[in-house]
């Protein structure tokens, strides 16, 4: 895959012949996995910061689980968990810090403090005020698809052709994107695995990525511990790791180049390994250098 330019505040990003590694810390007391392991500021700093030595090109900060069932949080409770996480980040690291938000005010509050990148679940259907800021701040920008809102996104979801329904969904949303003043090449895109999603959706979607990659920009997969995962293994969450990698590099193979996990050290070097036999003997990978805690 050759390289999709990323704009991001004054940094223009080659993004795609070698996967970026976004890791997750989840600032929530009821994630599905997680919850409460970095609820509390300075230990969510702390995993971030450890998130960053393993690998992790961006680090994306919750403070509202987005779980199948979970209800929604005040944008105020959502800020008091994790603003102090970015502003925590950003004293210490250089890498690229995404929020995972779908409200204006939590937006606007992070962003002030040195967010780079808004990954919102709803792709500002719920408020696109949203928009508007990122845009003034020359943000990134996530654009997820999700059937129906997390409360309710698994209740008898339905698709005639799934991989050609988020795709036609994602296309509408850049177009919208860009006309609210976001570049598109601040765009980022994610099918949702999950989502509003059957488990036979999930896995087509994953086997027919490559579709995705002609909306032109990269596009980010999270299939860290999910449940398509535990269905396959019969394994809770905490089991998930090998299901987890292999799926990574699934999605690799087929056209993802940001991958949105968890264990961020295993699927860096499991995903090192692919793609060092994608380039073949006599291809090229570009070094993983870094540069202020991203790749350059």
């Amino acid at each position: 895959m050759t390289d999709v330019l990323f704009r991001v505040k004054s940094r223009a990003l080659p993004v795609g012949r070698r996967a970026w590694i976004m890791g997750i810390v989840n600032a929530t007391p009821d994630s599905f996995s997680d919850g409460g392991l970095a609820l509390d500021p300075q230990r969510a700093v702390a995993r971030g910061l450890a998130l960053a030595e393993d690998g992790a090109d961006i680090i994306d900060i919750g403070g509202e689980s987005t779980r199948p069932g979970a209800e929604p949080v005040p944008a105020a409770e959502e800020i008091r968990r994790v603003l102090p996480v970015v502003q925590g980040l950003r004293k210490r690291t250089a890498a690229l810090l995404s929020v995972d938000t779908t409200k204006a005010e939590v937006a606007e509050a992070v962003l002030d403090e040195g967010a780079d990148i808004i990954n919102d679940v709803s792709s500002f259907r719920l408020d696109p005020r949203i928009l508007t800021l990122a845009a003034r701040h020359g943000a990134g920008f996530v654009l997820m698809h999700m059937q129906g809102v997390p409360r309710t996104m698994q209740v008898q979801p339905r698709y005639d052709d799934v991989v050609a329904e988020v795709k036609a969904f994602l296309a509408e949303r850049i177009d919208v994107a860009e006309a609210y003043g976001l570049s598109r090449e601040s765009i980022i895109v994610d099918p949702g695995i999950g989502f509003g999603k059957r488990q036979r959706d999930n896995l087509a979607l994953l086997a027919g990525l490559r579709a995705l990659t002609e909306l032109g920009r990269p596009v980010l997969v999270g299939v860290s511990r999910k449940s398509f995962i535990g269905k396959i293994l019969d394994s809770p969450p905490e089991d998930r790791l090998e299901g987890t990698i292999a799926a990574a590099v699934v999605s690799l193979v087929n056209g993802a180049a940001i991958l949105r996990v968890h264990d961020v050290k295993a699927v860096s070097r499991a995903v090192r390994v692919a793609e060092a036999i994608l380039a073949g003997a006599d291809g090229v990978i570009p070094p993983r250098e870094k540069t202020g805690g991203y790749v350059h």
